[in-house]
């Protein structure tokens, strides 16, 4: 198996880590203690209150970094056609919306001074696999 192929398939045990990972630890005030959030229990959250918005969290976070995966390996594999190669850049920028979003609303959040908000080690993993699958996307594309 190649060293890229190798790297897209470990995504798929990466990624469902960063979902469950801690994002950030908020809390209202310095006196109370944290809770953590993670991608699953932000889309749990939201589900009870914007179903809307959690199902558009859920294509972003979940569903566009696994089509991308599977993606990659069809055309590492030989299994998809070269027709499909615009697609994956564009799933790749699916999957990086989310951590954008993410990080707008940390700022937000500190800039409000309210609460407190710690980034967490799952931001960092998440934000290094979509990174990784962005960059297989775009090295894949230009190789083949």
């Amino acid at each position: 198996m190649s060293p890229l192929r190798l790297a897209n398939l470990s995504l798929l045990i990466l990624f469902p880590i960063a979902w469950v990972a801690p994002l950030m630890r908020a809390g209202l005030l310095p006196l109370f203690g944290l809770s953590e959030i993670s991608v699953l229990s932000g889309i749990a959250s939201l589900w009870e209150k914007d179903v809307v918005l959690a199902v558009i969290v859920v294509v972003f976070a979940i569903i566009a970094p696994l089509a991308k995966i599977v993606a990659l390996e069809g055309m590492l594999s030989g299994r998809m056609s070269d027709r499909f190669k615009p697609w994956l850049f564009h799933l790749g920028r699916l999957a990086m919306a989310d951590v954008f979003l993410i990080a707008i609303y940390i700022t937000l959040a500190k800039g409000i001074g309210v609460g407190r908000i710690e980034v967490g080690w799952g931001l960092y993993l998440f934000t290094a696999c979509i990174l990784a699958s962005l960059g297989l996307s775009i090295f894949i594309t230009k190789k083949t």
